[in-house]
């Protein structure tokens, strides 16, 4: 097992996940379900309410100042999650404005970038063809694994590929992969979240995030949910939020 790989228990596909269990190997102490902000922080000044499927949702209405110890990461931005591709997320289209406006006040600030993406194997878990409950996409090195045509990922952007086991299901970015470790060299404390899909890769990487003690901001107007079942998406933020991850929009971003 690499350096830096969590693993987590209960993540299967694009449902909700149940409580994560996390061994962390090699990597210092894991917080597990780290607690809420303190309702007396002042980091907390300047909220609204925001309209989520009919889910009333709390977003930071003030400035967000980037700086040292922030990431962006950017979840699943791919062909096949595209319209025309072979699991396409509705809204997905509209959310490349939004991140694009985030993804350059990243570059502003020479502040780091990661992407994950699905990279199965042909025959993967998940398929259809294999009792799955998914048509087969994002197979590794086709065209619908690519990134989405208009998002301006910078040069340097940090890959992280999951779903490469053909026998598991691995919604978030941390599940197998090195990505905790490569945030905690880059001395990462606050983690920006945008991409696909609030219901099921963002809602778990958000999740698993703050477990590992990272302060979570998602935004929320550059991600866009499956919507298996209509109340999926308001739920997701709900979860989001009573974990501790903070809703803001892109444009309260100051870079």
């Amino acid at each position: 097992m690499a350096m830096g790989r969590a693993q987590v228990q209960g993540l299967s596909g694009f449902r909700p996940p149940e409580p994560s269990s996390i061994d962390s190997v090699d990597m210092g102490p894991v917080i597990l379900r780290a607690p809420s902000p303190d309702p007396g922080d002042s980091s907390v000044a300047g909220r609204t309410s925001i309209l989520v499927d009919r889910t009333v949702a709390t977003e930071r209405t003030d400035w967000v100042s980037l700086g040292a110890g922030d990431a962006l990461l950017v979840i699943d931005m791919q062909r096949d999650f595209m319209p025309g591709g072979r699991l396409p997320v509705p809204g997905a289209a509209a959310v490349v404005g939004p991140l694009n406006r985030c993804l350059e006040g990243f570059a502003r600030q020479g502040l780091p970038v990661f992407a994950s993406r699905d990279w199965h194997p042909p025959g993967h878990c998940s398929f259809q063809a294999q009792g799955g409950p998914w048509p087969e996409h994002c197979v590794a090195g086709t065209r619908g694994a690519a990134f989405a045509e208009g998002v301006k990922l910078p040069p340097t952007v940090g890959i992280v590929s999951k779903g490469w086991d053909h026998s598991a299901e691995t919604p978030s970015a941390f599940v197998e992969t090195d990505l905790h470790a490569r945030l905690r060299v880059l001395g990462v404390r606050r983690l920006f979240i945008a991409g696909l899909a609030t219901d099921s890769f963002v809602l778990a990487t958000a999740a698993d995030g703050r477990d590992l003690g990272y302060e979570v901001f998602l935004l929320w107007d550059a991600v866009a949910g499956l919507g298996a079942r209509p109340q999926d998406g308001a739920r997701a933020f709900e979860r989001m939020q009573q974990a501790g991850t903070v809703l803001i929009g892109s444009h309260a971003l100051q870079a």
